[in-house]
């Protein structure tokens, strides 16, 4: 079934570009780039007193994409190893300690693919997966020596949610493990009779999603791979004495949250009917509260398939279930209050409900919230929570002290998309159980936030007076670098620092009263690129919007000098003008280029307008009446900009874009004269085949279809008079994007007379992976811009 899944969709594209090309190389210094190694990832222990890098392999070949898959369910699995189509690049983990001293290397499995490690809740131990062509290990390594054993007899099940997790104790985990003997189905050769689907008569609008379940065949085939058996793993401080007991039968288990005091598992199960509009994350699920034997001793919730929520909607019943974290075992949930419809007038949408063991007792409603439930954390006292809610009509969130015999109390009450204006986030710390909860130290939290500002971002930290409310800065990251920041002491004396500039790459420091410490060393990658020009660019659109773009110039650009330049841009919605025009990123970010960022094209004598900002202005319901309007303003406005710095040559201006900057590259073609050539990368243009919304869009195409119609370059597509490259992957499995797309606009340019070209890249999801297919990615961009952007006349 797989082979034939995938090569369906492949000859779909080979049919339209009728020819087959052998996969050509990057230009020489760009493969040197993509060849360096990447690096390494940062761990931090629970206890933050030691990290662990991971050394990983850079990019997969395309022999290691073609791999084999099953598509099911929304998800790409490997029925041969019951994990994900692509299993981890890891090759190395070396634990070291923030003061200094011997690194202690952990003694992985040779010649394995590693996945991400998992610290214990005390930092004396790592769990992490090994993926075998057979099947998934579970490995554990003492942090203090190195020392790595196997988790004997189980294979993991990683085909749905995580696989393992520590239990509160920290000398044990939960396991799901594939089942004894299993057996996969074997597809029948001749089908058992048609496929069908029905409608009950209810409302069931339902955005466009790829790898569905397609028959009974692929139902089965999915049960089968996601039932697991869930097992216990506990063992000796020292390591020693494994022990591995079952818990249950074999089920399909989602997710499984122990509760802060170790008694009872928090266990979510798929259930059947199976829908084949939708995803799994969207099928019937039961939760349910089971002892450490596997017995039921309490259902939470019991909810239907999602396929009749309305767009923006939620079920009704018990959702967003979790344990109390500052309790041994009380429960919390969400229910709605308007029957899961955000357009129904109501005085409350959503009530907070909690229950504690042994569940026997009523429910009891902690707090009710006038728009949509969006978030709830606890403080370290337990005394006093946190809830968020979004008011979908304003794009607006509130956030809500609530303590127990008080009157809730509102905090803040902002725009989503106000950057300048975000407080930050609570800085979160763990327990010596492992739950999760806000960090607090003698009655003050803390806040860490991006500090967006008309100049970029700069990083900060906050102490928070839980009682007042007012804000005192700790920290804030330097006017001429990029700094974040960590708390490693609960009263903020020591901070762990990502620090990076144009010519420094981003390393780690520790910091204190004594001063700053450097404790890592990561080179630069691609010395080249230290000596391209980098600018932040701020302007306004003729109606008044502020824009802005990041400017990048060759190596050794020569002031004057006009360039073929290239717009890179992604189209984002907002309410107001205020938000729309703020200023994201930073100037003083260190350059890395990676994958087929565009950003390569500086050294090719490109001058690049990257992240172009293309606001699109708006009611929320009606934002897109004016998308193309909107759009060829914000790029008239780039280019006058650019030309008007003297950087520029306004007739040899090309635009790229990625996904929805895709569909904005063909509008642009189609509704203006601005660019001479455009790179479309696996975008999606014709609306009529996502009729029930895309991106932000909540109407369908039924409620706005001259909105539809009008938004689609397809049926733009005769009015595309400069030549676009329209490159994709044959297996993309982004919601909407369907090779397709591609497949028709490239027909309709080319029956209507346009230039044109296609390209199909085996085996590529919405991203491409393979090193083979992002070197061809970038020649294929760079020969069509050479000849239509750079060589025009």
């Amino acid at each position: 079934m797989a082979v034939t899944k995938r090569f369906v969709v492949f000859a779909l594209g080979l049919a339209a570009a009728s020819s087959i090309a052998q996969y050509k190389p990057a230009p020489d210094a760009i493969r040197q780039i993509l060849s360096a190694p990447p690096t390494p990832g940062f761990s931090l222990s629970p206890a933050k007193d030691r990290y662990i890098l991971i050394e990983r392999k850079s990019y997969p070949s395309i022999e290691e994409v073609s791999r084999p898959y099953v598509g099911l369910a929304g998800s790409r699995l490997d029925p041969a190893t019951s994990g994900p189509h692509m299993p981890g690049r890891n090759t190395e983990f070396v634990v070291h300690r923030l003061e200094g001293g011997t690194r202690v290397r952990i003694q992985t499995p040779m010649g394995a693919a590693l996945g991400g490690v998992s610290w214990s809740n005390d930092g004396r131990f790592i769990a992490y997966p090994v993926t075998r062509d057979d099947g998934i290990e579970l490995w554990l390594a003492n942090t203090s020596n190195g020392l790595s054993w196997r988790v004997p007899q189980l294979k993991l099940n990683a085909t749905r949610g995580a696989s393992y997790g520590w239990m509160p104790n920290g000398e044990g985990l939960w396991v799901k493990a594939v089942p004894e003997n299993r057996l996969l189905p074997s597809a029948p050769r001749v089908p058992s009779g048609p496929a069908t689907q029905d409608a009950d008569g209810q409302l069931s609008p339902v955005r466009t999603f790829q790898d569905l379940l397609q028959n009974d065949y692929d139902a089965a085939l999915y049960e089968t791979l996601i039932t697991s058996q869930l097992h216990l793993v506990v063992f000796k401080p020292d390591g020693t004495q494994l022990t591995v007991s079952k818990v249950g039968e074999p089920a399909m288990i989602s997710s499984v949250d122990p509760s802060p005091d170790g008694k009872y598992l928090l266990v979510e199960l798929t259930k059947r009917p199976f829908s084949f509009l939708l995803t799994a994350g969207s099928f019937p699920q039961a939760t349910q509260v089971w002892d450490l034997g596997g017995r039921m001793v309490y259902q939470v919730a019991d909810l239907p398939s999602s396929e009749n929520v309305p767009i923006g909607g939620v079920l009704e019943g018990r959702r967003s279930v979790r344990w109390n974290p500052k309790e041994d075992a009380a429960l919390v949930w969400v229910e709605a209050l308007d029957g899961g419809d955000p357009k129904k007038e109501v005085e409350h949408r959503d009530k907070v409900m909690t229950l504690s063991a042994p569940f026997s007792a009523s429910p009891a409603e902690m707090h009710r919230t006038e728009h949509r439930f969006s978030g709830i954390r606890w403080f370290e006292d337990g005394g006093l929570m946190v809830v968020d809610e979004f008011d979908r009509d304003k794009q607006r969130t509130m956030t809500w002290f609530l303590e127990r015999g008080k009157s809730p109390v509102k905090v803040w009450d902002r725009s989503n998309a106000d950057r300048y204006g975000n407080p930050g986030s609570f800085v979160m710390g763990r327990d010596a159980r492992g739950q999760s909860q806000i960090l607090v130290h003698n009655g003050n939290a803390y806040l860490s936030g991006q500090g967006a500002s008309p100049a970029g971002d700069r990083p900060f930290i906050d102490r928070f007076n839980i009682s007042t409310r007012q804000t005192s800065r700790i920290f804030h990251s330097a006017e001429n670098a990029y700094e974040q920041a960590d708390l490693l002491s609960d009263d903020g004396s020591r901070l762990l620092i990502t620090r990076e500039t144009t010519s420094e790459p981003p390393n780690y420091y520790v910091q204190d009263n004594s001063g700053r410490k450097k404790i890592t060393d990561f080179k630069d990658p691609a010395p080249v690129f230290r000596i391209v020009r980098k600018q932040l660019v701020t302007y306004k659109r003729a109606d008044g919007v502020d824009l802005s773009f990041t400017l990048y110039l060759p190596p050794n650009y020569r002031e004057g000098t006009r360039l073929p330049t290239v717009v890179w841009a992604y189209p984002r919605e907002f309410t107001d003008t205020r938000t729309a025009g703020q200023v994201s990123g930073s100037p003083h970010r260190f350059t890395s280029v990676s994958g087929t960022s565009p950003l390569f094209l500086v050294l090719e004598g490109y001058a690049v307008l990257m992240d172009a900002t293309i606001p699109i202005v708006g009611d929320p319901e009606t934002v897109n009446d004016t998308f193309i309007q909107q759009l060829v303003a914000s790029a008239q406005a780039a280019i006058d900009k650019a030309v008007e710095m003297g950087v520029t040559d306004r007739d040899r201006v090309g635009v790229m874009g990625h996904s929805y900057g895709a569909f904005m590259t063909a509008h642009l073609l189609a509704h203006s004269d601005l660019f001479k050539a455009g790179v479309a990368r696996s975008g999606a243009y014709n609306r009529t085949l996502t009729p029930f919304g895309f991106q932000s869009e909540r109407r369908t195409l039924w409620e706005a279809p001259e909105t539809y119609w009008k938004i689609s370059p397809f049926m733009a597509a005769n009015k595309i008079n400069e030549p676009v490259l329209f490159i994709h992957g044959t297996h993309d499995n982004n919601s909407g994007t369907f090779p397709m797309q591609s497949d028709r606009m490239f027909a309709a340019v080319k029956g209507n007379g346009g230039v044109a070209r296609l390209v199909f890249l085996p085996f590529e999801s919405h991203g491409y992976s393979a090193l083979e297919s992002i070197e061809h990615t970038h020649r294929e961009t760079i020969d069509w811009l050479d000849k239509y952007v750079k060589g025009a006349r």
